[in-house]
């Protein structure tokens, strides 16, 4: 008797081994294609060391050795990972958390030759970074060729390339073992491809192909206790690494569209209330008023369900999905009102910028010099999770040793109110922290949290 087949899908070239002799082909032909372009990253990144207030301090210097003894010496760290050459004139992607904050970024190809680089684009909320070969004389490099992480199945076969805990280029394979996971917390995207081929400490940045040899993932995360592979890696979907090495080797700025939206998960009990079976999509929370989403009369309640006839698993497969969109171009979005289907274009266009009497730097002697802060604008708040008519104006940087830093204030910080008066705009904020006085009595609110004090003046 012989067993009948599972049925493939009319059109898909992917095949389930039929023999034992199937099974055992070898990736070798694969791993040919696609090693020569896979790199390893070392990113050296010198921290300086702490200095004591009495450095600069005669009586002390004097008595214990000159400023030397108030210092600890820089301190020179280096981290570790990988990369793939995405353009044959050398253009790589990596992880963000890889090359964050380096001094100095060196490759080494497969083969061992060594190249410098030059950061392009970091983007952390992605967790990606463009890097540039230098000093190439004209030498073109091996590439790898995106292909389109839509179309991944749970079940594909894929090959994850690397350089784990620096022993060299090391290529495990695995299948594709879930999409869209969430909850890795690495960025701001929270939506990855789960495999289970074997990714370690040093994989970061490394390619995640399929048997084509195409880009589908860039490996960025493990869940391990041990600090080890046990099988649960993750992705960043290739669409994602497309859009942000565009915009590294297009002038290295990257702007993303903004929705205006705050989206929320869809439960089975909104889902019945809305005849959405299985329940999945986005749900519509609240709206920015004159945003894309807004001017599109999209209304809190409304349910997204589809963008660009894809299906909207959850929140965050939307907002993964519409960062990848082009500005200056529009999206179709399917959702649910009332229980009712209907479709909406939306445009992709960049959050309003920030003007310049809406950001302040202060400088001078006063307790806040170091403070940079700017008017709460509706994607800041969108940003920093709070309602989007939320008033007031945030620290956006504190400079390191700064007054400001010293006296506690810290980048997120939304400044309320100073000695009674409510803080609207940045004019006001910088008159008051200006003045001369006996001190400040200061209303600020830090992760969600309201803090009175009084800084002496």
């Amino acid at each position: 008797m012989v067993a009948a087949q599972p049925a493939l899908a009319q059109g898909d070239a992917r095949q389930v081994p039929q023999s034992e002799a199937e099974v055992q082909l070898s990736f070798a032909p694969v791993v040919k294609q696609v090693t020569p372009a896979v790199v390893n990253v070392y990113a050296t990144k010198t921290e300086q060391g702490f200095e004591s207030p009495f450095a600069n301090d005669p009586f002390f210097s004097r008595f214990f050795g000159g400023r030397d003894m108030f210092r600890s010496r820089p301190r020179t760290s280096q981290s570790l990972g990988s990369g793939v050459i995405v353009d044959a004139k050398g253009v790589i992607i990596t992880n963000s958390h890889v090359v964050n904050g380096a001094d100095d970024i060196r490759i080494a190809l497969s083969g061992g030759r060594e190249f410098p680089v030059t950061l392009l684009l970091d983007d952390p909320k992605s967790d990606l970074a463009v890097l540039q070969i230098e000093n190439a004389n004209g030498r073109t490099f091996p590439a790898l060729t995106f292909a389109d992480s839509d179309t991944l199945e749970v079940g594909d076969l894929v090959l994850a390339i690397g350089n784990p805990f620096g022993v060299g280029q090391t290529v495990t394979s695995g299948i594709v073992s879930a999409l869209a996971r969430t909850g890795v917390e690495t960025g701001n995207f929270d939506y990855f491809i789960q495999t289970d081929a074997a990714i370690n400490p040093g994989n970061s940045g490394g390619a995640l192909v399929n048997l084509k040899g195409e880009l589908v993932g860039i490996n960025t995360a493990i869940f391990t206790r041990s600090g080890g592979s046990v099988g649960i890696g993750f992705a960043i979907p290739v669409n994602m690494a497309k859009t942000v090495a565009a915009a590294g080797t297009d002038g290295g700025v990257l702007v993303r569209p903004w929705f205006g939206a705050r989206l929320q998960e869809i439960t089975t009990d909104i889902a019945d209330s809305l005849n959405i079976d299985p329940p999945h999509g986005a749900l519509i929370a609240e709206v920015a008023a004159g945003s894309p989403a807004d001017r599109a009369g999209l209304k809190p309640g409304d349910a997204i369900v589809r963008i660009d006839g894809i299906d909207v698993d959850a929140p965050q497969g939307f907002d993964f999905r519409f960062a990848t969109k082009q500005i200056g171009t529009d999206v179709n979005l399917t959702y649910v009102r009332a229980g009712e289907m209907a479709d909406v274009q939306v445009a992709v266009a960049a959050a309003p910028g920030t003007a310049a009497d809406e950001v302040t730097d202060i400088t001078g002697n006063t307790r806040f010099a170091g403070t940079t802060a700017q008017v709460l604008t509706p994607p800041l708040a969108q940003d920093m999770n709070l309602p989007f008519d939320t008033t007031g104006i945030v620290v956006s940087r504190v400079a390191a040793g700064s007054p400001a830093d010293r006296m506690g204030l810290r980048a997120g910080d939304i400044i309320v109110s100073i000695n009674g008066e409510k803080i609207d705009d940045v004019g006001t904020f910088s008159s008051l922290v200006s003045k001369r006085t006996d001190g400040w009595q200061i209303v600020l609110q830090r992760n969600g949290q309201t803090i009175q004090s009084f800084v002496s003046g």
